[in-house]
């Protein structure tokens, strides 16, 4: 399958994990190009207008970040949550980059680590940031979001820190085993789990993208499979509560 959105290979080096974007081990990055194309994807599915997004086992926050950069004349919010509260502190750190005040206070912590070591990738990094700043503020401006612990497999903690306001856009990019493994109680549900406690909280309207490794897409009870699609290792899912 090819990208039908994402169709132009663009420049995302500006948005490299572990440059201005935050990066730990153990926190896996999401290839840019193919994050674009599972939200333009969701979105076309959903029927137009601005969107809350929702990444229920976000990790490092570098996924959700990334689309809230690249698509922010379409999106009104983000939220992030995660088992993990060092996933928790880090979706923090990088969705903090979805304002301008987040990427000036990251442009000169970079700035200064360039002078204090001498490394010509912390310059470039802090002027990256400056680019990025600059287009976010030309897309519309800070992106509101919202980082929580949960467990994905918590019904009534989800509907706890959704507080009755369903996302309209779920993305998410599930554990599978190499870097990252699923956490807590019901882990052994694994992706077909998650999915239908999601679609036990989500709105009727939502659309969720679920990215998975190897060719079999994820299905679940509670959804209907909308669309799937295969480029490189990963098969995405788009489904939607059932009627």
């Amino acid at each position: 399958m090819t990208y039908r959105h994402a169709t132009v290979r663009g420049d995302y080096a500006d948005l490299a994990s572990g440059a201005v974007l935050h990066s730990a081990p153990g926190f896996p990055a999401f290839p840019v190009r193919l994050a674009s194309e599972m939200f333009l994807r969701a979105m076309e599915l959903r029927g137009g207008g601005r969107a809350t997004v929702w990444d229920p086992c976000c990790g490092s926050g570098y996924l959700l970040t990334v689309i809230g950069l690249l698509h922010r004349r379409r999106i009104s919010a983000v939220l992030a949550s995660d088992i993990d509260p060092a996933a928790v502190g880090l979706a923090e750190r990088n969705l903090a980059l979805l304002t301008r005040a987040g990427l000036a206070a990251r442009a000169v912590h970079l700035a200064e680590q360039a002078e204090r070591w001498g490394r010509a990738s912390h310059a470039a990094a802090a002027e990256a940031a400056h680019r990025i700043a600059t287009t976010l503020s030309a897309d519309g401006g800070d992106v509101p979001n919202a980082v929580y612990q949960a467990d994905v497999f918590d019904a009534d903690r989800l509907r706890q820190i959704l507080d009755g306001r369903p996302p309209d856009v779920v993305i998410a990019d599930v554990p599978y085993g190499e870097q990252t493994s699923w956490h807590g109680p019901n882990g052994a549900d694994g992706a077909a789990g998650m999915l239908n406690t999601l679609g036990s909280v989500l709105g009727d309207n939502a659309v969720i993208a679920v990215a998975v490794r190897g060719r079999k897409a994820p299905r679940a009870d509670r959804l209907r499979t909308c669309a799937s699609f295969k480029i490189g290792t990963r098969t995405v899912a788009l489904l939607r509560p059932q009627p």
